[in-house]
């Protein structure tokens, strides 16, 4: 034992107890290409395994933001991985791209190896949904930087497309329509919102409010982020998708734009798909404009692909076949800007 270290608050023996406590979820996310394993150095993974001629290799990384903070006030963290793989591997799906692997930072003001465990329990679940391998990360006890029971974690993730099948938006055209698929709450974003509105109001997160089902607040607002990749990367095997929007801070009005054309914007039909009732819940008690509520969140559509008409029902029916719901939102137009039709 480092007896030095430990007086310095380091625990070198927690740390050899979560590598030992966490090799059963990382072994859980093996795939094609993974080389090595966990305790190396670096992470490795054989591209040359898959049957790829002109690979593109597409990168992400992201953070969980301040969603944490109810993580810590509701003592429930095995699900906040889930978060963290979602937003990178959401990302790189937008270009096309099969995320590959995956690597975790988790930063600990105390290293407490059980509830490490259930972070690292929930990033492997996030890659099993991805199909892709938790290669390595690292776990960082950092007394004096966070506070009791407080923690970060961020992640990184790279996958690859085909060069012919890039998805880049240059396809996309005024007419195309837009495929938007449901979200399954808040997600990642606008959480620093999402915790004011809850102060602001007095709301306690240990009790259910019936306009939100049977769960504490608390639970409602920590539900997992969706990933979608296995389902997108269905519909773009079997329709000619033009763009791929994942729909993260900024809501409508920031992330749809993304793909297109200079010269073009985007029209939605509000109504064509179910604004969940957490939506309308923070705007009541935040008194947030409905408007801007399309500004900041993502209103019940996570991810929003642009195709051709033809091709949508196509698109709803195979994302149906995974539990999605999907449906026809709006649609490009050759008029810059985003133009919400609100009810």
């Amino acid at each position: 034992m480092a007896v030095d270290y430990e007086k310095a608050g380091v625990s070198l023996e927690a740390g050899y107890d979560v590598v030992r406590r966490i090799k059963k979820h990382v072994a859980s996310t093996s795939r094609t290409g993974v080389m090595g394993n966990i305790g190396s150095f670096g992470g490795m993974f054989d591209l040359s395994a898959l049957n790829i001629k002109e690979p593109v290799l597409v990168s992400g990384t992201d953070g969980v933001g301040t969603k944490l903070k109810l993580a810590f006030a509701m003592d429930k963290h095995d699900t906040i991985g889930i978060d963290a793989v979602a937003m990178c591997v959401n990302d790189v799906l937008a270009q096309g791209a099969e995320p590959l692997f995956f690597l975790d930072y988790v930063a600990v003001g105390k290293n407490i190896p059980a509830k490490v465990e259930a972070i690292v329990s929930g990033v492997a679940e996030g890659c099993r949904q991805a199909g892709c391998a938790l290669i390595g990360g690292e776990t960082a006890e950092m007394p004096g930087m966070y506070g009791d029971g407080e923690y970060d974690i961020a992640g990184y993730t790279t996958g690859v497309v085909e060069k012919s099948k890039l998805i880049d938006g240059t396809k996309v055209k005024a007419g195309d329509v837009l495929v938007g698929i449901a979200s399954t709450g808040v997600h990642s974003n606008g959480f620093s919102l999402v915790r004011k509105v809850f102060a602001d109001a007095a709301l306690d997160l240990h009790k259910v409010y019936p306009e939100l089902g049977d769960k504490p607040l608390g639970e409602v607002a920590l539900t997992p982020t969706r990933i979608y990749v296995k389902q997108v990367l269905d519909v773009i095997r079997h329709c000619d998708v033009h763009g791929v929007a994942h729909i993260t801070g900024g809501g409508f009005d920031e992330n749809i734009p993304r793909i297109l054309q200079e010269g073009q914007g985007i029209h939605v039909d509000e109504g064509t798909w179910e604004i969940l009732p957490i939506f309308r819940f923070l705007e009541k008690h935040g008194n947030i404009s409905h408007r801007e509520m399309f500004n900041i969140f993502n209103m019940g559509v996570g991810m929003v692909l642009a195709m051709d008409r033809s091709e949508a029902q196509k698109a709803i029916d195979i994302l149906a076949g995974y539990g999605d719901k999907a449906s026809v939102i709006g649609c490009v137009t050759d008029v810059p800007g985003v133009d919400i039709k609100l009810l």
